[in-house]
């Protein structure tokens, strides 16, 4: 694929640059007029392979269901290791590796570590050697003071070092003892071949509404925290300089990238975007989101390359980017490495030591798992992401939302809360992204379905307005794809995405704009919640919401507002497992959970 060159204009070369314009003038002229560039010294150049991965999520066998001939930690810990030898051939050739976070994940792998006393994924990135890692939102779902210990978990101390420009620790001191020791830290300086690249860490500032960072405190001016980063990786003669961030999708790092000055490289991570050229092989499935690399101009109108990739250990991204004497970048190529196996024809070996210490034992725990079978389902369950549980009702998200009911219902008394009246399940928090078949669903199929540590959760008493508001987070986004977006039990809802939406302030949850889209409200034996004549709620009781712990922590920037809330003691997959077991005596009909749902919400859009 083509070299971009880029004429180099950022500030790190201005003076440098304008001597060689004088010294070189007649020369430039003389190449203007023949529709040339001038030459420029190979000896020393310096060319830059970026090897990166992000949202590896624990996936850490193969790449799923139907599409087991690709990803893998172990046949992707080949192909690094490959990439990165030939990368580093040349005396004016380096390489990092880098990783822009979400590296593990709540579900059935995770388990696998917590049942045999062993971080696999914490395992499989040490032996795979990363530079550096940015952190992300998934990282801080169990809490900090697990992240702590998956970091310190590593064989190498302080190595890699986790990175984040924005986040402050103090108020978390497991966190805080990583980052006195440098184990966590804003940036890091790599040493390639002579040469100093500076890695800048960031992450997300809504990370108090999608993970559990519980006193993490993160600075929302993200270009002011990266660039304070940047500049002293300059004062310090550090002229190539990377940015590895967790902003949920790659379009915040281009929309970031004209707020900084000094960046060379943007390696983004949280969306799962595929970038690929025409000839790129992609994984059975996948559509390029656009080329690899995306560009973007920095403040200093200098273009630099955006890149990103799929998560699961389904590509590793490879930018070789050549920087000259003075640090500018003059162009770049590359292209995400498909990591495939089987029959295909570009398939690897695995890592044989990869294999035998981390995806061998969780292959055997999902084995395990997917062996005991707890219900039939006599239709395909709706799990997939969009058009699917986070744009719309479906009978996956129905079945979510009834196990909360059923098993909040049936602690209540235990736990010294009213019975609930309603139930709400995030969207965001039903993770397997398939359409489950009709036919068995096992153990595994809830793991892999309520993934997270979260927990059935009563919150009583919440005033009907309140209630109402809370809706309006869930479809504030509509009808775009948004983890906010609810499956509900209990009541049916109508809304409509042509009037006004909810915004809230992204940094402590303050609802700016109320929104009105949640025009009826309707509880399961006929109360009517909302609306009347005036499209406002009708006067009554609170409800009694059964949910999850971390929506009612205000989680996805639901608006409970701190309202008291009691967890009964057992996990969402505990419920649903409790559920397809108990209540539907392992029987999930057509007639309760039918395809495409049963009209619990209705999209009113005109």
């Amino acid at each position: 694929m083509p070299t971009r060159s880029k004429f180099p204009a950022d500030r790190k070369a201005l003076i440098a640059f304008l001597v060689l314009c004088l010294m070189t003038a007649g020369l430039v002229s003389t190449a203007a007029a023949d529709g040339q560039q001038s030459p420029r010294s190979g000896s020393d150049d310096f060319t830059l392979t970026v090897l990166h991965n992000n949202d590896g999520e624990s996936q850490l066998v193969n790449a799923g269901v139907g599409i087991e001939d690709f990803g893998g930690v172990a046949r992707f810990a080949t192909v690094v290791k490959e990439t990165r030898r030939d990368a580093r051939r040349g005396p004016d050739n380096g390489a990092i590796f880098v990783s822009s976070g979400d590296n593990f994940l709540a579900g059935p792998e995770f388990s696998a570590g917590l049942a045999d006393g062993v971080f696999y994924d914490a395992r499989a990135l040490d032996m795979l050697r990363y530079d550096a890692i940015s952190l992300g939102n998934h990282d801080f779902d169990f809490g900090p003071d697990v992240l702590a210990e998956f970091i310190n978990d590593y064989r190498r101390p302080g190595k890699p070092p986790y990175l984040s420009a924005n986040a402050d620790f103090s108020a978390e001191p497991a966190l805080q003892a990583l980052a006195d020791r440098k184990v966590i830290v804003p940036s890091t300086v790599i040493h390639e071949k002579g040469e100093r690249i500076g890695i800048i860490g960031a992450i997300t500032p809504q990370l108090l509404f999608i993970s559990s960072p519980r006193g993490v405190v993160i600075d929302p001016d993200v270009a002011g925290a990266i660039q304070a980063e940047i500049d002293a990786l300059e004062a310090r003669g550090v002229d190539k300089i990377v940015l590895i961030s967790h902003l949920q999708n790659v379009a915040e790092d281009l929309d970031l990238a004209p707020l900084l000055s000094g960046i060379d490289v943007m390696v983004a991570g949280g969306g799962d975007e595929v970038l690929a050229n025409p000839d790129d092989p992609l994984v059975p499935g996948d559509v390029a989101f656009g080329a690899y690399p995306l560009v973007a101009t920095n403040a200093d109108g200098v273009d630099v390359p955006v890149v990103t990739t799929a998560g699961d250990y389904k590509y590793l991204g490879e930018l070789e980017v050549q920087f000259d004497e003075n640090g500018v970048v003059t162009g770049w190529e590359g292209g995400p490495i498909r990591i495939a196996g089987g029959d295909q024809p570009d398939a690897v070996r695995s890592s044989r030591p990869m294999q035998r210490k981390v995806v061998e034992p969780v292959a055997a725990y999902l084995d395990n798992l997917a062996a005991n079978v707890l219900a039939q389902s006599a239709v395909a369950l709706e799990g997939r992401r969009d058009p699917g549980i986070r744009t719309e009702e479906t009978n996956l998200g129905n079945l979510m939302a009834d196990s909360l009911l059923w098993q909040a219902t049936q602690k209540a008394a235990e736990f010294g809360v009213p019975e609930p009246d309603v139930a709400l399940q995030n969207g965001g928090g039903i993770r397997n992204n398939t359409l489950i078949p009709a036919g068995p669903l096992t153990e595994l199929d809830t793991f892999s379905i309520a993934a997270f540590s979260n927990f059935v959760a009563v919150a009583p008493d919440i005033p009907r307005d309140q209630f109402r508001q809370i809706l309006e987070r869930a479809v504030s986004a509509a009808p775009a794809a948004a983890g906010q977006f609810a499956q509900v039990g209990g009541f049916d809802f109508v809304y409509d995405t042509s009037r006004t939406a909810q915004t809230i302030d992204g940094t402590t949850g303050a609802i700016l704009t109320a929104g009105d889209r949640v025009t009826a409200i309707v509880l399961d034996d006929g109360s009517i919640i909302c609306c009347d004549g005036n499209n406002a709620v009708v006067p009554g009781a609170g409800l009694t919401v059964a949910t999850i712990d971390f929506l009612a922590r205000g989680g996805d920037g639901y608006p409970f507002f701190g309202a008291p809330f009691t967890p009964v003691g057992v996990s969402y997959q505990q419920a649903l497992a409790g559920y397809l077991t108990g209540p539907l005596a392992g029987q999930v009909t057509a007639a309760a959970y039918p395809e495409g749902g049963e009209g619990r919400i209705i999209d009113a859009t005109p």
